[in-house]
């Protein structure tokens, strides 16, 4: 057998997913798009006829994944003939890198030429780059009752540490007519969430051939209202400088928009806000989270948050941590700084030591697990609406949910159920991160 073979037909694909939930719904679509041409999910890695690698440069331990699979995949094609495809943001990235450090890749494809896997699927070869990012027809997977609706893609907002805007480039918005021609559809299978997604989702700004205007609030208002079926409708990730009294608004009035938000902090000093470009201080983020918090009293919170930023002081660590206090989130993502090779932070004075990092990333990680116990014991009563997600492993009786906040709920059961299914819940107590609760 000759060194990395090519398949003489491509029958079975085979997709690896590293990353954000924009890469998740790509993949999903791509999936789709593929099964749609008659080309199956292989049973694993090594028997699939074409493999498409879909990369995450966001952080380097994600990077590092990818170049350890590329690894196993040349011992792979050594034995099977197969194409091998790497596309997303690390081969936006390191395009050459990866052409010449991992020869036994096929193709290698950036953000905006994920949609040529088809092509080169069904026997069209052609990978000329285009210049901008398109939208496919839609991101759902033939089963699912949780899907993603992808809106805008790119960033225009550049913060110091984040490589996003180099490898997704400028921000784009979806028309609004695809958008509801897919939540439509989503809603005509039974779909039970949707989240719309984007860099900076509430950026959102489309103008239609008419001349007609439609920002974030004006889209989440027209789709609540073809989601007939829908429960819940949320979205990630906003920015807090685009967070308007207006779309506070929608939130508070669009029964379907789920009362829980994710909006990132990062810090919760404003000198070290100032540095990472995030185009707001501590007064002005605190000040929007009591803001929504008066509007819209059930109001939940999510956040990301960041700790060892260049030059960050024990004070100012102080101040995200206080931050964190009045935030009093049920969901964190909290991490320590890393540089990002080609990001400005990088290059900026007061590098901290990786002991320091660690050490301030696990006082604010053990002060939040507590808070989150605190959060969910507030709601650990009443009759709550819960979607149903899996069977527990342990226990046939016993049922694994998500509740419009987006907390975990276990809970007994008095019929059969399928994931899926809404059904209302008794909360009755706490069991670490997951409500109790039983069927009502």
């Amino acid at each position: 057998m000759k060194k990395y073979e090519k398949p003489e037909k491509i029958e079975t694909y085979w997709f690896e997913t590293y990353g954000c939930q924009m890469n998740i719904a790509e993949s999903n679509a791509l999936k789709t798009m593929l099964e749609g041409v008659g080309i199956v999910e292989a049973a694993d890695e090594e028997k699939a006829d074409i493999v498409i690698i879909n990369t995450c440069s966001v952080r380097k331990s994600a990077e590092n994944r990818v170049w350890g699979r590329l690894g196993n995949y040349s011992r792979i094609k050594k034995e099977h003939p197969m194409i091998l495809i790497v596309i997303g943001c690390m081969a936006e990235r390191l395009l050459n890198e990866l052409q010449k450090d991992a020869p036994w890749v096929d193709y290698v494809l950036g953000t905006n030429d994920k949609q040529k896997v088809i092509e080169i699927a069904t026997g069209v070869e052609s990978i000329d780059r285009d210049d901008a990012y398109s939208f496919l027809q839609s991101y759902y997977k033939e089963g699912d009752f949780s899907t993603f609706v992808p809106i805008m893609n790119g960033c225009n907002n550049f913060c110091t540490y984040c490589i996003v805007p180099y490898v997704r480039g400028r921000e784009v918005s979806r028309s609004v007519e695809s958008i509801l021609e897919e939540v439509k559809f989503l809603d005509s299978k039974n779909v039970k969430e949707i989240t719309l997604l984007g860099q900076n989702v509430n950026s959102y700004n489309y103008i239609d051939e008419y001349g007609n205007q439609f920002n974030f609030p004006k889209l989440l208002e027209k789709v609540c209202d073809v989601a007939n079926n829908i429960q819940w409708i949320r979205f990630e990730s906003p920015h807090p400088k685009d967070f308007s009294d207006e779309l506070i608004q929608v939130i508070k009035n669009q029964e379907k928009v789920a009362k829980h938000l994710h909006i990132p902090l990062q810090s919760g000093n404003s000198r070290i806000l100032k540095k990472m470009n995030r185009s707001y201080d501590r007064e002005k983020y605190l000040t929007l989270i009591e803001k929504i918090r008066k509007e819209i009293p059930n109001i939940t919170f999510a956040t990301d948050v960041m700790v060892g930023f260049p030059s960050e002081t024990e004070e100012e660590y102080l101040d995200t941590l206080s931050a964190m206090e009045i935030l009093r989130c049920n969901e964190a993502y909290m991490y320590f700084w890393n540089p990002r090779e080609g990001t400005p932070a990088t290059k900026m004075d007061g590098q901290l030591s990786d002991k320091i990092k660690h050490e301030r990333l696990q006082k604010i990680i053990d002060r939040q697990q507590e808070i989150f116990g605190e959060e969910k014991e507030k709601y650990a009563n009443g009759i709550h609406t819960v979607l149903v997600t899996k069977e527990s492993r342990n226990d046939k009786k016993q049922m694994l949910a998500r509740d419009e906040h987006n907390q975990m709920v276990a809970f007994s059961a008095n019929e059969e159920l399928s994931p899926g299914t809404l059904v209302k819940v008794e909360y009755l107590s706490v069991n670490g991160n997951t409500i109790i609760g039983r069927q009502i």
